[in-house]
């Protein structure tokens, strides 16, 4: 009767996503709570924030990681629907590569921008990781279920996600760690290094989710692109059978950081967001929220209703655009 009524549940639940509701889609957001863990063997402290769906039963669980100046705040507005969907979401904060960065201004953020601490998040995440399993038999941390553990991030966080998904780098190979099921990409980016593209994409067989937009280009002005059309080309490099993609017309790159009402302008930074993707944030943020939820459902909880409506429109209007192969 429990299994029956956790279907009916699950039902309900991706109607209203698929009807755009992400307000009453689940069960109320639960509470974060902050707090750090540190990793001795790097004298490493890593902030982190955590949210536990309702109940005391085994769930899921969603690492994220913020990006290029970030913090664990980092992602809130897909956390809080995760998290009603019935997942735990665990929120990382990288030293090197988070908000203290801001205060060396633009070459501060470009300096961090580096392989040095690409490898030093992709450590984080092994560390989160391998402490989950040694607090497995620990109240409220027993709950997670290590066979589904996903991980999404934006921007740097999104690179990360390409590394552990198993990314092929022309110098550090594979950066793969197989005990994550799936991921989603926010605003990803090919590599620099003169591998393919499909080269460097190949070896991911995981479901890999690609989240860009018409206005997602390079917010570094390091000549990359100055739409999302070379980030969409991660898709592109992907095998088909477990990747998605989603396009949003008219989003900026901090659309996709999850963090409402990200200033205009940065000052004595140089950076500038587009006016009319932070007036259409609040509905895209809905999008991404709900599309990313369905995604998690599908390869986290094997959902069969999340399966069928990833091969649908997923409840998108005009201007989005979604492909599942």
């Amino acid at each position: 009767m429990r299994g029956e009524g956790l279907h009916r549940q699950r039902r309900a639940l991706l109607l209203s996503l698929l009807g755009g509701s992400v307000a009453r889609a689940g069960a109320q957001a639960t509470a974060a709570e902050d707090f750090s863990w540190i990793d001795s063997q790097r004298r490493r402290e890593l902030p982190l924030r955590v949210r536990w769906p309702a109940g005391d039963g085994p769930c899921p669980l969603v690492l994220y990681s913020h990006g290029l100046g970030g913090s664990r705040e980092g992602g809130e507005a897909w956390a809080d629907v995760w998290n009603q969907a019935g997942l735990a979401v665990l929120q990382l904060q990288h030293p090197g590569s988070d908000r203290a960065v801001w205060r060396e201004g633009i070459s501060g953020l470009r300096a961090a921008a580096s392989a040095q601490q690409l490898l030093a998040r992709v450590a984080d995440v092994r560390f989160v990781l391998d402490e989950l399993s040694r607090r497995a038999s620990q109240p409220t941390w027993s709950r997670v279920r290590h066979d589904a553990i996903g991980f999404a991030g934006h921007s740097f966080g999104a690179v990360t996600a390409q590394a552990l998904a198993g990314q092929r780098f022309a110098l550090a190979g594979s950066l793969a760690d197989a005990r994550i099921k799936a991921f989603v990409a926010l605003s990803p980016s090919p590599g620099r290094d003169a591998l393919p593209i499909e080269q460097q994409f190949a070896g991911i067989t995981r479901p890999f989710l690609v989240v860009t937009g018409s206005l997602d280009g390079d917010p570094l002005g390091q000549g990359r692109g100055a739409d999302g059309e070379w980030r969409a080309r991660v898709y592109d490099g992907l095998p088909p059978g477990k990747r998605g993609l989603l396009w949003l017309d008219g989003a900026d790159h901090m659309s996709f950081a999850g963090n409402a009402g990200l200033p205009l302008r940065w000052a004595g930074v140089g950076l500038e967001r587009d006016a009319g993707a932070l007036q259409r944030e609040a509905a895209q943020h809905s999008i991404v929220a709900r599309v990313t939820a369905i995604w998690w459902l599908r390869w986290l909880a094997d959902d069969a209703y999340a399966q069928m409506a990833m091969h649908g429109r997923m409840g998108l209007g005009p201007g989005e655009r979604w492909r599942f192969d």
